[in-house]
C-alpha cells in the first residue's frame, strides 16, 4: 500500500506542476481532465501526509521511552497510544479512498418495474414500488420521467419504465435490481388471508451514444395504436412504437407520448440502456479472474427484499438487515436502507483490495 501511496503522491506533485504550465491552461479539455484528477488525488495525498507525520511522531516518542525521567516516559507512552490510534484511523480512511469506484456511479438510470407472481396484487405492489422510488427521487432532488407504462383497471401496474436523472443516481439506486416480495392482505382479498406476491425491478445505467453504437439496419420498427385500460384504443392516430433489435431479440415498446417521434426517442433510450446492460454483463462474465462485489447489482431473478406489512418490517436478504419502519420506507425514506447496502459493499470491496483481487 505504501508503494501505491508514494506513486499517487508523485503523480499529484507532477499534476500540480502541469496545471501551472501555459500550454495546459490554454487547452480547456486537458486542463479540465488534469484538474479533476488533481482534485481526486488530493484527498488521498492529504491523508498520506498526515500518516507520515504520525509515524514520524511515533518514532520520536518511542525514543523518549529510554529517558530516565519517569514523567517524560509516561508522557511518551500516552503520546504513542494517541498517535497509534490516529495512525490506524488514517490507514482505514486511506484504504476506503483506494477502493476503485464503480465507473457507472455518476450515470443517470432507466428503471423497469414489472408485476411478477400474484396477479392483480402483484400489479398493485409494482405501483407501490414506483411510488416509493418516486418519493425517494423527490427527496434527493432528482428528476423522474415516465417512459412507458401499462396500468390495470384497479390502479395497479403490469409494467412501468421511467428514467431518473440527477446527482449520483446510479450510485444510490443500483442496489434495487432484483425480485421484491410483498406479504400482506390484498385489497382484493375478502377473507383477510395474507398473500405473497412479487415484482421485479431492473436498474439500468443510461447509455450515451458513445457507450453503445446501434446500427439502424439491426432495428425493426413497428407503429401501432396505443391502448388504454382493457385494450381500448385511446388515439385514432397510430403513435405507439415497438422497436426490435434483431441481433439480440430485445424488444422495446413506448406509447405514453402523443407524438410518434417522442415515443421513438424514448424507446431508443430504453433500448440503448438495455443493450449497454447486456454488453456490460457479458464483459463481466468473461473476466472471471476479476471478482466483483455482488451487493451492488442484484440479479433480476434473485429475491433481494421482503416487505412484510402485518409486521411493519422490511428485510434486505443480501445483508440480513431488518427495519421496522415499513410505512416510512414505502413513502420513499430509503436512506437508512441504501446507506447500509453502501457500507456493506464498501466493506466487501475493501476485503477484495486487501486480498489483492
Amino acid at each position: 500500500m505504501i508503494d501505491k501511496l508514494k506513486s499517487i503522491e508523485k503523480r499529484y506533485e507532477d499534476l500540480s506542476k502541469e496545471l501551472s504550465k501555459k500550454e495546459i491552461i490554454s487547452n480547456p479539455e486537458l486542463f479540465k481532465k488534469y484538474s479533476k484528477e488533481f482534485k481526486e488525488l488530493g484527498d488521498i495525498v492529504e491523508l498520506y501526509r498526515r500518516l507520515k507525520d504520525a509515524e514520524k511522531e511515533i518514532k520520536e516518542a518511542k525514543e523518549l521511552l529510554n529517558n530516565d525521567d519517569p514523567e517524560i516516559k509516561e508522557l511518551a507512552e500516552n503520546e504513542i497510544e494517541v498517535l497509534t490510534a490516529e495512525k490506524e484511523m488514517l490507514i482505514k480512511e486511506i484504504k476506503k479512498l483506494l477502493v476503485p469506484k464503480d465507473p457507472m456511479e455518476g450515470k443517470n438510470i432507466i428503471v423497469e418495474i414489472r408485476a411478477g407472481v400474484g396477479g392483480e396484487e402483484a400489479a398493485l405492489f409494482a405501483h407501490d414500488l414506483f411510488k416509493m422510488y418516486f418519493g425517494y427521487a423527490e427527496k434527493k432532488g432528482w428528476k423522474v420521467e415516465i417512459m412507458d407504462s401499462h396500468p390495470t383497471d384497479i390502479g395497479g401496474l403490469k409494467e412501468i419504465v421511467f428514467s431518473v436523472s440527477g446527482k449520483d443516481v446510479y450510485k444510490h439506486m443500483k442496489y434495487e435490481s432484483g425480485v421484491h416480495r410483498v406479504q400482506r392482505v390484498p385489497e382484493t382479498e375478502a377473507s383477510g388471508r395474507i398473500h405473497t406476491s412479487t415484482a421485479t425491478v431492473a436498474v439500468l445505467p443510461e447509455a450515451e451514444d458513445v457507450d453503445v453504437k446501434i446500427n439502424p439496419d439491426d432495428l425493426r420498427i413497428d407503429i401501432y395504436h396505443s391502448s388504454g385500460h382493457g385494450g381500448q384504443n385511446v388515439q385514432k392516430v397510430a403513435t405507439a412504437i415497438r422497436i426490435i433489435h434483431k441481433p439480440t431479440g430485445i424488444m422495446v415498446t413506448c406509447q405514453d407520448e402523443r407524438s410518434q417521434l417522442q415515443n421513438k426517442i424514448k424507446a431508443m433510450r430504453i433500448l440503448r440502456a438495455r443493450l449497454y446492460d447486456l454488453y456490460r454483463t457479458q464483459k463481466e462474465q468473461e473476466v472471471v479472474s476479476q471478482r466483483r462485489a455482488q451487493i451492488g447489482r442484484g440479479n433480476r431473478n434473485e429475491r433481494i427484499r421482503t416487505y412484510n406489512f402485518p409486521q411493519g418490517r422490511v428485510t434486505d436478504h443480501r445483508i440480513n438487515l431488518s427495519l421496522y419502519n415499513l410505512e416510512e420506507i414505502m413513502e420513499g425514506n430509503l436512506d437508512e436502507l441504501i446507506n447500509a447496502l453502501m457500507e456493506a459493499e464498501q466493506q466487501e470491496r475493501l476485503e477484495m483490495l486487501e486480498k489483492g483481487k
